[in-house]
């Protein structure tokens, strides 16, 4: 182990190696983390990463399903480029569409747009010429969502997320809501409010696109956790909370961050 910076831990919930994004096995100290970046990674793959914990681009084979912070970091930006590029672009040509993020794209074109990014990283081209349909660029940015091996509100701070959508009061609720927030990583957090700014933004165009916080809180809040209990049914159960807490996000955009 070089230097010492990594220290065995023990993960809660299901944990995947930010490296070689591969599962951790076992319930106890599955994996060693970085102290001075936070890195989680397997002991072996510890090794491979450079002093500057700054994952080489050489091992980050793939845009989707690779850990969020990693592609961060080797690509040396403050969020995916995905996010970045796909926000632009809805931004750009698909404020108005109704029923955007809740209507679907066709799935074999949305596909098409995952592997451009894989191929492509920032020069893929999503344009209105590549791509007429915007619902297939939202369809896109919600499948890089999805194919996450740690979601954007990751296992750890999801308890504390949810905690604050059963909180009646409303001051307290936002006071839990930024506690968890504090449990991101940077880049998910980064990640997190750059998303629910645009967010907002889809609904100041409520008129036309017909997608308020609540609609959006129904897209996304699956989309953006997942529950670290196995159990199906306690997995169920969060769904209306895991709404609501996408919906705080949405509206309360401008004081959580």
């Amino acid at each position: 182990m070089r230097g010492g910076r990594y220290r065995v831990h023990t993960f809660r919930g299901p944990h995947w190696c930010e490296y070689c994004a591969n599962f951790m096995w076992g319930l106890i100290a599955q994996g060693v983390k970085c102290a001075d970046c936070g890195l989680n990674v397997h002991k072996q793959c510890s090794k491979m990463v450079p002093n500057d914990c700054k994952p080489d681009l050489k091992h980050v084979k793939k845009v989707y399903s690779c850990d969020l912070t990693t592609l961060v970091k080797a690509r040396t930006t403050k969020r995916p480029m995905v996010v970045d590029m796909c926000i632009r672009e809805i931004e750009a040509r698909g404020l108005n569409s109704e029923g955007l993020y809740r209507v679907s794209g066709f799935s074999d074109l949305i596909e098409d747009v995952k592997m451009a990014f894989d191929r492509d990283g920032e020069k893929a081209d999503i344009s209105v010429n590549m791509y007429e349909d915007i619902n297939i660029i939202t369809g896109a940015l919600k499948l890089y969502f999805r194919d996450l091996p740690i979601p954007l509100i990751t296992y750890d701070a999801y308890p504390k997320f949810i905690e604050s959508a059963k909180i009646m009061d409303p001051d307290e609720q936002l006071e839990t809501l930024h506690e968890a927030l504090k449990l991101l990583p940077p880049a998910h957090c980064e990640t997190l409010r750059y998303l629910m700014a645009h967010l907002k933004r889809v609904t100041l165009h409520e008129k036309e696109n017909l997608m308020n916080a609540e609609n959006l809180g129904i897209v996304f809040g699956p989309t953006l956790m997942r529950s670290p209990e196995l159990d199906a049914m306690a997995a169920l159960n969060d769904i209306r909370y895991q709404r609501l807490v996408v919906e705080l996000l949405i509206k309360n955009e401008d004081i959580l961050f």
